[in-house]
């Protein structure tokens, strides 16, 4: 007897191994039969015409917050997400000094990097914890739908610590790397998946500083990433803009090798002129892993990108006086206001400040890099598509063609801007990386970037687009897709019990309708705590997700089974 039987589906497992048609059984939460199942159950799925797949793992999200007030961890489950990991970049809210001070600084680093609302966050968080495993705790307490894992952020720790100096970048004490490392093990020992870091110049807080930890010398680095060498487990998670990457590359494999631990590093390119340094990049790691390191790239399967929109965090026209005048309006009275003549007239008058901040000013300038994104959303757009393009073909100028085109659907348009790596107009670089032996796919972001992105729903485009609609290059099978956002992200944490579709693992599965499996259009939605704003998107064709054995989404809607858990590494 099982508790549950997934009938005739087309089972793709996760290992790679060719598609095949067959049953599911699971019992206490794990598959218990996999094949020509005999024997019954209290309930059955027919899952005739539907791929069977195990669920997805996001080894990329910033959920910190999230994860303490919904059990959803919405959108995650729309896209089959079953497993998200939390904690990267640096970035999350343990360890913290109960003060409002240090709470309000973590909300504010969130916020202006992560693009996270402070209101929904200051609303949403109620500081249960100080230290790292009190936060763990917190998190195993609430019930959930879906399972979250967490690393110990590099500022919160830092701050932590070190206090004002920390916030302000100050080099480190040997005192400070000591009690950071202690508190690392400690963090570690209590079920973190490991440590996480920022090395990015583009995470900068609204006092123009770039987040704690971002210039931290390699003692320190060093000093931290010896604590998982001391105790045997933990990944080292970091994201870098790679100016010296031989050198910020050398002490990666130098902590990896002496403490036999695991680097999940994120690479991106801005120009096709650095396409080289990142084929540089890949065979160092392929040189490095070949004397024992364990230096795992991790890709986006999009280029770093923003959606911009009337209502969202930035569009061409964010930085104009006449469009700030309008910043205290409901959003339904913003689009009002923009369709009248005179304050379009007014907006597009005006001269674009230039703000002497390369992204922010390309945000406002690059017509040519900018797409209309469409009810079917188009991540791999033609140059001859651009903005710019169009506008020129209509005779109007960018900024009038952008304009009309963001009040488009009552205002719910939004324009897809590819930031870096889309010199070539598609995605083939994105495969490159994604198909290298020893990378990973990663980079969702999913629970952050509110305003500008919702990339929860890459597992979606992964499958529907690469391996089904693309026709401006080479596809993926759908056995290689599955096993890159299953297995490989789930190895890539060292979760071993789930990933796949074998007997004894975990009963997380997407049970889906294949041939009508599609994203919907992004839209704005205004549902997190204090009505804070955030991009979401949601897909159809998923008929079932299921964790742990238990159906926790069915056909878009979520149930009330709360299976979820929080991971402890072991």
């Amino acid at each position: 007897m099982y508790d549950l039987i997934i009938r005739g589906g087309r089972i793709v497992d996760g290992t790679g191994a060719p598609a095949y048609k067959g049953d599911v059984a699971i019992r206490d939460g794990k598959i218990a039969a996999i094949g020509s199942v005999a024997g019954t159950a209290p309930q059955e799925i027919d899952a005739s015409g539907l791929l069977v797949t195990p669920g997805w793992v996001d080894t990329h999200s910033h959920m910190d917050g999230q994860a303490t007030w919904d059990p959803l961890c919405s959108p995650a489950l729309n896209h089959g997400i079953t497993t998200l990991v939390m904690g990267n970049c640096g970035v999350g809210f343990a360890p913290c000094l109960p003060t409002e001070k240090a709470h309000r600084e973590l909300i504010e680093v969130m916020e202006d990097v992560e693009d996270i609302p402070g209101s929904a966050l200051d609303e949403g968080i109620k500081w249960t914890w100080e230290t790292f495993p009190e936060y763990l705790d917190t998190l195993e307490a609430m019930p959930r739908a879906v399972d979250v894992a967490a690393q110990l952020p590099h500022c919160a720790l830092r701050v932590y610590v070190m206090g004002e100096r920390g916030v302000h970048n100050e080099q480190a004490t040997p005192d400070d790397i000591r009690r950071m490392a202690e508190i690392t093990r400690e963090a570690i020992e209590a079920g973190a998946m490991g440590f996480s870091t920022s090395r990015t110049e583009l995470h900068t807080t609204r006092h123009g500083e770039v987040m704690p930890g971002t210039y931290s010398a390699e003692d320190e680095l060093l000093g931290i990433g010896k604590s998982l060498g001391d105790i045997g487990k933990g990944v080292y998670q970091l994201v870098s803009d790679w100016d010296d990457w031989e050198k910020e590359m050398q002490w990666m494999k130098q902590l990896s090798l002496e403490n036999n631990c695991q680097i999940n590093f994120t690479i991106f390119y801005q120009k096709e002129e650095q396409w080289p340094r990142v084929l540089q990049q890949l065979e160092f790691v392929k040189e490095a892993n070949a004397q024992g390191a364990k230096l795992v790239p991790n890709i986006g399967l999009r280029p770093v990108s923003v959606l911009m929109n009337f209502n969202g965090t930035v569009h061409p026209f964010f930085l104009h006086q006449g469009f700030a005048a309008l910043a205290a309006l409901t959003p339904r009275e913003r689009i009002a206001e923009l369709r009248k003549p005179e304050v379009r007239a007014a907006i597009l008058a005006e001269e674009t400040p230039v703000m002497g901040h390369p992204v922010a000013d390309r945000m406002t300038s690059d017509f040519d890099m900018m797409f209309e994104l469409g009810e079917s959303p188009d991540y791999e757009p033609q140059l001859e598509d651009s903005i710019g393009a169009k506008a020129r073909k209509a005779g109007v100028t960018p900024q009038e063609y952008a304009y009309d085109a963001l009040l488009q659907r009552d205002g719910e348009a939004m324009l897809y801007f590819p930031l870096m790596g889309y010199d070539s107009g598609n995605l083939e670089r994105q495969l490159d990386m994604l198909q290298n032996e020893h990378s990973v796919i990663s980079l969702s972001d999913t629970g952050a970037h509110c305003g500008v992105l919702c990339d929860a729903s890459i597992p979606t485009q992964l499958l529907a687009y690469f391996t089904r609609d693309r026709t401006r290059g080479r596809r993926l099978g759908v056995e290689e897709a599955v096993k890159m956002h299953t297995a490989d992200t789930a190895n890539c944490m060292g979760l071993t019990d789930r990933g796949t579709l074998e007997i004894g693992k975990k009963a997380d599965i997407n049970i889906i309708d294949y041939d009508n499996l599609r994203l919907n259009a992004p839209r704005m939605a205004y549902d997190l705590p204090a009505g804070g704003r955030r991009v979401y998107q949601d897909a159809e064709g998923y008929r079932y997700t299921l964790v742990s054995g238990e159906v926790v989404m069915q056909d878009g809607v979520a149930t009330d089974a709360r299976p979820g858990r929080l991971i402890r590494a072991a």
